[in-house]
Formats: C-alpha cells, sequence, structure tokens
C-alpha cells in the first residue's frame, strides 16, 4: 500500500539505528514522529556502506563497535511500531547484512516488527525483476513495500520497472554520489520527478542533500515528500545522547517555519 503523507511535503528522517546507542535512537524516532516526520527509515549500521557519506559512515562506525545487529535494529523497528502506530516505518540497509540474516527470516521478522517497507540501497530493480524467488518474492510473500533508489541518470526503462515493483512510494536522489548536505538542489531533481510520474502515480521522495527549510520549500514545489539523513545524523553526532532527541524534534519544527521557508 502507498504510504500516506499527512502534509506537503512530507517528511522521511533516516536514523542510523544504534548511533549513540539503540535506546536513544529509540527516543529520537519517537521525538521526531511527535515533531512531524511522517516516516522513519531506520538504517542498519554496515562496515562498507559505500553510497553513505562521511557522516552516515562514522555514524554506522559507532553503532558497529556497540555490537549493534540487524536482529536489534528489527526488535528497535518493532518498539516505534508500538509506540507509534501511525508512523510509516522502512527498513534501510545494504544487501550484505540480509543475506547473513536469511532472506525468509528477514522478511518474517521485519513484517513483524511492523515494517512498511525495505529499501536495499546496493539491489538494484533489474536484479530484483529477475530474481522473484529470492528477497523481492520474500517481501511479497509478507506484503513488505520494496523501495527503490531512481537517479538522474536512471534511463526510462529503469524508471518503468521501479515503478512496476514499488507499491510504498519512490526514492528519488537529487544527485548521482553519495549521501551528504549540500547548499543547492540539483537541477534535474525536479526533472527527475516529473519523469517519474509518466510511469507511477505513487508518490515520489526526494532525498540526498536535503538540509534546511528552504530545501523542503523547493522540493514540496515538485514532489510529495523530502527525506532527510545526513543533516539529522550530524545533528546527532554533534549533540549529548540525552539531548538528541530534543535537539532533533526542533530542527524537525523548524523545517515547517514559514521565517525560515523559501521565499517566493
Amino acid at each position: 500500500m502507498p504510504i500516506h503523507f499527512q502534509s506537503k511535503p512530507g517528511l522521511v528522517i533516516y536514523l542510523t539505528a544504534g548511533d549513540p546507542s539503540i535506546e536513544a535512537t529509540r527516543a529520537i524516532a519517537i521525538d521526531a514522529i511527535d515533531a512531524g516526520a511522517d516516516v522513519i527509515e531506520l538504517g542498519v549500521p554496515f562496515s562498507d556502506p559505500l553510497a553513505d557519506g562521511p557522516v552516515i559512515q562514522r555514524a554506522s562506525e559507532r553503532a558497529l563497535a556497540h555490537g549493534v545487529s540487524l536482529k536489534d535494529v528489527l526488535a528497535l523497528a518493532k518498539e516505534i511500531r508500538t509506540a507509534r502506530p501511525q508512523a510509516g516505518l522502512i527498513i534501510f540497509t545494504y544487501l550484505n547484512p540480509i543475506l547473513r540474516y536469511g532472506l525468509a527470516r528477514f522478511a518474517d521478522d521485519a513484517a513483524a516488527a511492523g515494517a512498511d517497507g525495505v529499501l536495499v540501497t546496493d539491489m538494484i530493480v533489474e536484479e530484483a525483476a529477475d530474481r522473484v524467488s529470492d528477497l523481492l518474492g520474500e517481501l511479497s510473500r509478507v506484503s513488505l513495500a520494496p523501495i527503490f533508489l531512481a537517479a538522474p541518470t536512471s534511463p526510462d526503462e529503469r524508471l518503468q520497472a521501479i515503478a512496476a515493483h514499488s507499491t510504498a512510494f519512490i526514492y528519488a536522489i537529487s544527485r548521482v554520489g553519495i549521501t551528504g548536505k549540500q547548499q543547492s538542489l540539483a537541477a534535474d531533481a525536479s526533472e527527475l520527478v516529473a519523469r517519474i510520474r509518466r510511469w507511477s502515480k505513487l508518490p515520489v521522495a526526494v532525498g540526498f542533500g536535503i538540509s534546511s527549510a528552504q530545501h523542503v520549500a523547493q522540493v514540496g514545489e515538485f514532489a510529495d515528500a523530502v527525506v532527510i539523513g545526513s543533516t539529522i545524523v550530524e545533528l546527532i553526532e554533534r549533540s549529548a545522547p540525552a539531548e538528541a532527541p530534543g535537539a532533533v524534534a526542533r530542527f524537525i519544527k523548524g523545517l515547517r517555519q514559514p521565517e525560515t521557508a523559501l521565499v517566493r
């Protein structure tokens, strides 16, 4: 089922699970939802996060140093789902942790935890389409939505395939490269969203580099939601663990403040 965003644009907030601790991530996620986040992406810490920039890489390293595993992330997802059942909940991971965990076991446990979908950063849609008996098939079996990344360089054939296999929302990345903040949005982000809409009526969320109220206002002109990751993770990195939930909540509320929004 599509994820319904409560506002325009909706807010998808990425957190590296276990940074600075599982308990802190739980508190940050709940406060983020209460502050206006529509969807929480729980990032599974991974030792070789090639798609992520230095901020999220450091967060993964800290979480792994604390021994955080995929099993811990799924248990955390279940706690968040119980505490805030109205929020969207996505497991954000690389393929290798799922393979080690076991495809069927992962699908069963993610569904039992209350996740809405799974985003596997290093699995492209063409691979998934050819392997209906493995991960994509397992996700379908338990009604978990696969979420794929659509890039400005994606050919129409790939966008069509992404549209055909997506059921929650489509994640459009604003630029090619790794995650991280940027001063201005790539001009081709709006063009990419327009291309996606040729093939799908699902909500489209734009991520990679979203870091300010101005960016949120810009994206709201042409997309349904924004994804904010590195800015949130960096804010957590700079904050004391006890202060991080409040700092993140204030930041999220500030994304909606008229005085900081884009001036037309």
